[in-house]
């Protein structure tokens, strides 16, 4: 494993999922950096392609401010996975995020991102996940 996707991948995680810090998620991308998540829905503030640094804070402040599921990310009981790819400045991370809800209930949201990186930043993050629904399974007692 690349020690230095390692290090972008867990800095990418605190920064958004962690502390939900949308100027630090930005700081981690290049000026020109490109956050893409194509699977969400026309109308949610990362739908299509978020270009440059700006633009990438301003869409994830309203998605933090608008999140359906405003629970706590549980780093104990989520995983990831990275994965190398042919091309150095590559790397896939498959996720399942474990998320404390204020009833009580745990819920799990699985998705896949790819990133490509530039000097040490991200260039594109292609982040492909889709809200699940509330009540969905995927909701598991403490």
């Amino acid at each position: 494993m690349d020690l230095r996707h390692q290090e972008i991948f867990q800095r990418y995680v605190y920064a958004g999922a962690v502390t939900r810090n949308p100027d630090a998620v930005a700081a981690l991308f290049t000026e020109d950096g490109v956050y893409d998540a194509p699977l969400v829905p026309e109308g949610h503030p990362l739908h299509g392609r978020l270009v440059g640094r700006e633009a990438i804070r301003a869409g994830l402040r309203v998605y933090h401010r608008q999140l359906a599921r405003p629970g706590t990310v549980d780093p104990r009981h989520s995983t990831h996975h990275l994965h190398e790819t042919a091309d150095p400045d590559v790397f896939v991370a498959e996720i399942d995020v474990a998320v404390d809800e204020a009833d009580g209930r745990r819920t799990t949201m699985s998705l896949v991102q790819v990133f490509r990186l530039r000097a040490g930043q991200i260039v594109l993050l292609r982040d492909y996940f889709t809200e699940p629904p509330t009540g969905a399974s995927g909701r598991h007692p403490r």
